[in-house]
């Protein structure tokens, strides 16, 4: 959770370096999914570091801005669900619900759906750090995510994977190896 300016500039570099956008490269004035990222990004910082009631407009602004951007682009995605180093791959249809917690650098494609279940529980997913999402994954319910998993295409996640380094993929989700997202997400 962005707490400071200073967290707000390390989830920033973190996501362009997850974005694979360098520095002073033309691509990060036009590349609409990192817009979105540093808009998404500032929303959370005059969120949470804006409290005062006359620095409250500005924080509205801001997130007005960024829920514009993001409809535009087809990203339902609320402030504070995810850690540093997002990494949206595609425009295209993302809902996420408000509960869910996904760690740092999560690698995540369109048409990913992740929420509460159906049965009225009121609880969303918590995700590990380095967990890569394929195109149309569904995750939801209470459940649990480790570290360096990889989800595959299409997959329906309606039961924890808590172990580290789990490739899951299927309908309804399994592991189908060891691998994980080691080879898929690298921090540089």
């Amino acid at each position: 959770m962005i707490k400071n300016k200073k967290d707000l500039k390390i989830y920033m570099e973190e996501d362009r370096k997850a974005l694979g956008i360098k520095k002073g490269q033309f691509k990060n004035l036009v590349d609409p999914i990192y817009k979105f990222e540093k808009k998404l990004r500032k929303a959370e910082y005059y969120k949470n570091c804006y409290t005062k009631w006359f620095l409250k407009p500005i924080a509205v602004l801001y997130r007005l801005h960024y829920r514009y951007y993001g409809y535009k682009l087809g990203y339902t995605i609320p402030l504070n669900v995810f850690g540093k180093g997002l990494a949206i791959v595609h425009i295209g249809t993302i809902v996420i619900n408000s509960k869910a917690k996904i760690g740092d650098y999560c690698r995540i494609h369109c048409c990913v759906n992740i929420g509460t279940s159906a049965y009225g529980e009121n609880e969303a997913p918590v995700i590990g750090n380095y967990v890569y999402i394929g195109p149309g994954a569904k995750l939801f319910g209470k459940i649990t995510i480790g570290n360096h998993c990889a989800i595959g295409a299409n997959s329906v996640v309606n039961k924890s994977f808590e172990d580290d380094g789990l490739t899951i993929a299927g309908v309804p989700a399994k592991v189908i190896s060891k691998k994980g997202s080691y080879d898929i997400i690298k921090v540089k």
